[in-house]
């Protein structure tokens, strides 16, 4: 049985061993603990057997939602978790009244895009610019 619940912090190893197992990038503690200050609901894990099996991070900046994140444990891959993940961080956004939700997927992820694509998501020619920008260390 897999049940999907909010993120604690007792789960941060456990989110840490999922994002690495399966090749994502770890987000560090005090990049979490910003993010929580906004909308812990919509960071969500899927323990199975007492144990993490997937994560997904969601945010809302009263606009538009993203997720972010999403990553399965290999072990417990093709079983449904990631599928229940999103469904249920969609239902946190409607609730909150979000009327659109985007999500980025890297060009190479062809099998991440397959999945996006299954559970509704169309691909956009937009263009993602980013800028780095330099912590202002308090003094």
């Amino acid at each position: 049985m897999t049940e999907i619940r909010e993120f604690g912090w007792d789960d941060y190893d456990a989110v840490v061993r999922v994002w690495a197992t399966a090749g994502r990038e770890v987000v560090p503690r005090a990049e979490l603990e910003a993010k929580l200050t906004r909308d812990p609901e919509l960071f969500l894990v899927a323990e199975r057997d007492g144990r993490i099996a997937g994560v997904v991070m969601g945010t809302y900046d009263g606009r538009r939602g993203w997720i972010l994140r999403l990553a399965v444990d290999p072990a417990h891959r093709r079983g449904g978790i990631a599928t229940r993940l999103v469904g249920e961080l969609e239902a946190r956004f409607r609730a909150i009244g979000c009327p659109r939700v985007n999500l980025l997927v890297m060009p190479d992820n062809e099998a991440g895009l397959r999945f996006w694509q299954r559970l509704g998501y169309l691909p956009m020619p937009d263009v993602l610019c980013t800028k780095p920008l330099p912590l202002l260390l308090e003094s």
